[in-house]
């Protein structure tokens, strides 16, 4: 007979098996990740159809398997209803569970990664407004703690390459910071364009002959040196930094002044970071991509 064990678990992802089954991926404080067979899952009237959706938190008895665990009994602690009631919510939850995903291990106790995903998506779910502006908050405030907790948060206090902390200037409408996702975070742009100009009078002294091609070995060597100047991969203004240093706050701070526009490009940045540590897309942003266009539409 199969050993059976007893866990606590939400279901982050669901997969048809055959006419009438399930397999469903489980999130447990005690076991980690847990892929296990709902079977009838899919018949009317099953006892597990329900219980095996999306963001449903159950009380489990699970008979290990050959391949595949088994779900016995389920019994729902916990539902979040309301995020199948708004698109936006809703794709925000997948964008998390996505990266919950990605950062669970099997077989491990995984109860602050539980514990922290299950509080931001009651704070999904608490949301009064359905604005793009709330919604893209609390992702980015999710994305930024579940990052956080992996150990691979991006540095947005300093300069990455002065170790300089960088305050956002409010009284230049210009003022602007980069982000460097292979450098790991906010770069001063004044010191990035000195380490720029101090590269390309290292390459001129080196090479120092006017109007002559070089050869193509000196060309590749050439691009070898360039690759030591940090890639830019985006430009940020003032309210964005502001965000972006305050998303490591157990609460989402209100800052005057920020709109949409802000909140999606803290989003966007915050994407392509995951998406490089993760060395995966992230599937589901394309969903808010879709949420915000919609809501940016209706507004004008």
């Amino acid at each position: 007979m199969s050993r059976t064990y007893k866990a606590t678990g939400i279901n982050l992802k669901t997969q048809v098996l055959g006419e009438s089954d399930k397999i469903v991926t489980i999130l447990t404080p005690e076991f980690g990740l847990i892929r296990a067979v709902a079977p009838g899952a899919r018949k009317h009237n099953s006892s597990l159809g329900g219980r095996s959706g999306m963001f449903v938190v159950n009380e489990l008895l699970i008979a290990k398997g050959r391949s595949l665990d088994k779900i016995t009994q389920a019994q729902t602690l916990k539902t979040y209803p309301g995020l199948a009631k708004d698109l936006g919510k809703l794709a925000a939850s997948q964008y998390l569970a996505e990266i919950v995903l990605s950062q669970a291990l099997s077989e491990q106790p995984q109860e602050e990664l539980y514990e922290l995903f299950n509080e931001h998506l009651h704070r999904l779910e608490a949301l009064s407004s359905t604005n793009a502006s709330g919604v893209l908050a609390h992702l980015a405030h999710g994305v930024f703690h579940l990052l956080a907790l992996a150990g691979v948060t991006p540095q947005v206090q300093v300069c990455c390459l002065s170790g300089r902390s960088l305050k956002p200037d409010f009284t230049d409408p210009n003022w602007q910071i980069g982000f460097s996702v292979p450098t790991g975070g906010t770069i001063c742009l004044e010191t990035w364009q000195r380490l720029r100009t101090q590269k390309e009078g290292e390459i001129n002294n080196q090479y120092p002959i006017p109007h002559i091609p070089l050869p193509v070995s000196h060309a590749q060597t050439v691009v070898v040196h360039r690759q030591e100047i940090p890639l830019i991969s985006s430009r940020l203004g003032a309210m964005e930094l502001a965000l972006l240093q305050h998303l490591s706050q157990p609460e989402i701070m209100q800052i005057d002044g920020a709109r949409d526009h802000n909140w999606l490009s803290v989003e966007q940045i915050l994407r392509q970071y995951a998406q490089y540590q993760l060395g995966r897309p992230i599937r589901s942003a394309t969903l808010i991509d879709s949420y915000f266009a919609a809501n940016h539409d209706a507004t004008i």
